[in-house]
């Protein structure tokens, strides 16, 4: 089976550079695919990517060397099976919130009798190779995203599950469920920061990675010098709200404090 390229650089000790499609376009996936990026998540939750969208995005990026992956809109069986049969070498689930949720997560993802993935890896093996469901358990990232106010009481119980690999961070929605205002970048001097911080060493304690989500290259690179081994930046769709705008202000002559108008 092909190795995961993204799994090889965590236990290198590295960390892996994330990026985030949002648009349900093959061209955006295949220029996002050029770029340099270990890794490429579809987004199937907040971005506009349905299963029809994704399956052809993932075969533009499996012409390159990137790793594609897919965040799931919800913890449901079904779409965490049809995606992985589709070729996806790892799954971003979000609202994991209690040990019980963590395992039904990565048994979806997982061949009896670790778990109870059903059979049928359609583009799978032609993406992985004939011997596909000999490895795939082993090779499928699995991460589970820490962002409820019930997650942040149950850290050790959802990260010391069997066969997870990851946590990923959604700061946004961390930040509301602490009462602080949703949004990338936390400063010190905010709460999300400080759960933030503790949500990585419970994960280092567990001996699993950490992710999170970030809205600027230098805050990614803070987040690496902290410990963090998965980290994403930006979006296809930010990318060209944010170029966009700062080309069109340059040839006006004009300079808005206001933010590019995309997530």
């Amino acid at each position: 089976m092909r190795k995961n390229k993204a799994k090889e650089i965590i236990k290198n000790g590295k960390a892996v550079i994330n990026g985030w499609l949002q648009i349900p376009s093959t061209v955006s996936a295949e220029t996002m695919a050029q770029q340099g990026w270990d890794s490429l998540t579809i987004d199937m939750q907040h971005g506009l990517v349905d299963y029809t969208n994704a399956m052809p995005m993932m075969q533009v990026i499996s012409a390159t060397e990137v790793v594609p992956l897919a965040r799931v809109n919800w913890n449901e069986p079904g779409q965490i099976m049809k995606i992985l049969d589709a070729g996806c070498y790892g799954i971003i689930c979000p609202m994991v919130s209690n040990r019980k949720e963590a395992e039904r997560f990565v048994q979806a993802c997982k061949y009896p009798p670790h778990g109870y993935r059903s059979f049928g890896p359609m583009r799978g093996l032609i993406y992985g190779g004939p011997d596909y469901g000999d490895h795939a358990n082993d090779e499928i990232l699995k991460m589970a995203m820490i962002e409820t106010k019930e997650a942040l009481e149950n850290l050790d119980e959802i990260m010391s599950t069997p066969g997870l690999d990851g946590i990923y961070i959604g700061p946004a929605d961390l930040s509301l469920a602490i009462g602080e205002k949703p949004g990338f970048d936390k400063g010190e001097d905010t709460k999300a920061y400080s759960e933030i911080l503790r949500i990585l060493e419970h994960a280092k304690k567990n001996n699993i990675f950490a992710g999170i989500h970030n809205g600027s290259t230098d805050y990614a690179k803070k987040m690496i010098e902290k410990g963090f081994q998965f980290v994403t930046v930006g979006a296809d769709s930010r990318f060209i709200s944010a170029g966009a705008k700062n080309t069109v202000e340059n040839l006006k002559g004009t300079v808005k404090s206001e933010l590019s108008k995309a997530y």
